[in-house]
């Protein structure tokens, strides 16, 4: 794996995070909206995150993962899932949005579980930042060895 890997490696969790925060974004927007039906209210979504590897050539290359076989090469968003735990149903018959029973479906969004699920994300996504910023400096670094 050569230094300029990392960049690749760095950008894919970049957008990874990207993905991450902006699930989180539209959950956060929609926490509050409200429906007569079941079918029709709002459910919390979650990407879905893999690692995406590389086949390693034939021959030893000296790499960590030699005795695995492959190497990370970064990561994708292989889905966007819904969440399926129960909606909260609340008694509200005078609500302009109740059933024929009087009750308002709203959506399974905990607020607070956001809140730290973006922080998570903007963090991961800073460290990766930092880890573009990290292997930059140390490839400028090389290119002034031979003066």
């Amino acid at each position: 794996m050569s230094l300029s890997s990392v960049f690749n490696i760095a950008g894919s969790g970049m957008s990874a995070q990207n993905t991450r925060l902006n699930t989180v974004a539209s959950n956060i927007a929609n926490a509050e909206t409200v429906s007569s039906s079941m079918d029709q209210t709002y459910r919390a979504r979650h990407p879905v995150f893999a690692t995406v590897f590389q086949g390693q050539q034939s021959g030893g290359s000296g790499s960590l993962f030699e005795d695995q076989g492959q190497a990370g090469t970064g990561v994708q968003v292989t889905g966007i899932v819904e969440d399926a735990s129960n909606l909260e149903a609340r008694y509200e018959p005078n609500h302009p949005s109740a059933d024929k029973n009087g009750y308002v479906y709203y959506p399974n969004v905990n607020v607070v579980n956001e809140m730290a699920d973006m922080i998570s994300a903007s963090r991961s996504f800073q460290t990766n930042a930092e880890i573009m910023n990290t292997a930059k400096t140390m490839m400028q670094k090389v290119l002034t060895l031979g003066q």
